[in-house]
């Protein structure tokens, strides 16, 4: 699948070491981490947008350790840092706006957990009508099984699921 880099984005979902070393299936976080972090490579290398989104527990004064985006993440210049405060990265932040801003009309969304920050994003961008893709070897769940429910019941139903090899970002 060829996602125009003018007009795609790759949004990947807290990947932070707190949610990295939590126990997910079927691949762990460290693994996610690298997988989204390749796809962030070419994404890059084709000239499209990386964004990273993080979340932060509202009301409290100071975020538990491992709060920040883990320090392999290094969002380049121009690559927005979305904080979320609760589990879909578009619920009062100003990812939308970005987005449109630079015609943005597809979306590869990835990270951490499936069936938390990746499927309530996925839905959402499915709401507000962008094209979503969904590369679900660069994500995982608090379990095999929870993943396996995103990916086979609701997913579809979002847009396209696919491996992170059969993407490739062009101009």
């Amino acid at each position: 699948m060829e996602i125009d880099a003018r007009t795609g984005a790759l949004v990947l979902i807290d990947l932070m070491p707190r949610i990295i070393a939590r126990e997910t299936g079927p691949r762990t976080g460290t693994e996610v981490l690298a997988q989204c972090l390749a796809l962030a490579e070419d994404c890059r290398k084709a000239g499209g947008l990386v964004v990273f989104v993080r979340v932060e527990r509202p009301g409290v004064e100071v975020q538990p350790p491992g709060s920040d985006l883990d320090e392999a993440c290094d969002p380049g210049p121009g690559e927005p840092v979305v904080v979320k405060r609760a589990v879909n990265a578009f619920h009062e932040t100003d990812l939308h706006r970005i987005l449109t801003e630079r015609g943005v009309t597809t979306l590869v969304v990835a990270g951490l957990v499936t069936n938390f920050g990746v499927e309530a994003t996925a839905r959402t961008a499915a709401d507000y009508g962008y094209d979503v893709v969904l590369p679900i070897d660069a994500m995982a769940g608090f379990s095999a099984e929870a993943h396996a429910l995103a990916v086979e019941h609701v997913f579809p139903s979002l847009g396209e699921a696919c491996a992170s090899g059969d993407l490739s970002w062009r101009l």
